[in-house]
């Protein structure tokens, strides 16, 4: 068993661990009860389990615990908490973008660290960030809307992400 000191939306954690290299997404999930961040793949492809690692966008599927080290940790959880959390959360309900859901906290963490490092991005900027974020129910045009909507910008492009 191995220790390890974390700090999670703001809160330092301890957490035992049989392995260093249990992933980040089941510390939160199994040791520190945080259920937003989702399993998908496991393999780093659709998203689901997206954080924040000292604000850029992480997964945590095949993050290991032992790679965290004194970075900063926000998940869904608390993404709430920032302005552009706020204002990304809200645009999701205003536009409507939620089908199953299954997908949405990392889809929000990811535009979330988008529009913190471009509040202005553009088609070509938000096809980039979301990429790595897959959603079986097609929402992308509503995602698209979004995070132009959260970030202030007029949108009138309806292509597909």
């Amino acid at each position: 068993m191995a220790t390890y000191t974390i700090t999670v939306n703001g809160k330092t954690e301890k957490v035992d661990v049989a392995d260093g290299n249990m992933p980040l997404l089941w510390v939160l999930r199994d040791k520190l009860n945080l259920k937003g961040t989702k399993f998908g793949c496991g393999v780093s492809a659709c998203g689901a389990c997206s954080v924040h690692l000292d604000g850029q966008v992480t997964r945590a599927c095949v993050t290991p615990i032992s790679s965290v080290g004194a970075k900063q940790v926000t998940t869904i959880e608390a993404i709430g908490q920032t302005a552009t959390g706020q204002a990304v959360q809200k645009a999701w309900l205003d536009v409507d973008v939620v089908q199953c859901g299954y997908c949405q906290a990392g889809q929000i963490m990811s535009a979330t660290a988008l529009i913190n490092r471009n509040p202005k991005p553009s088609d070509k900027d938000i096809d980039a960030a979301m990429q790595g974020n897959a959603c079986r129910c097609g929402t992308y045009v509503r995602i698209r809307q979004a995070i132009k909507t959260a970030a202030g910008v007029a949108t009138t492009d309806t292509r597909e992400v």
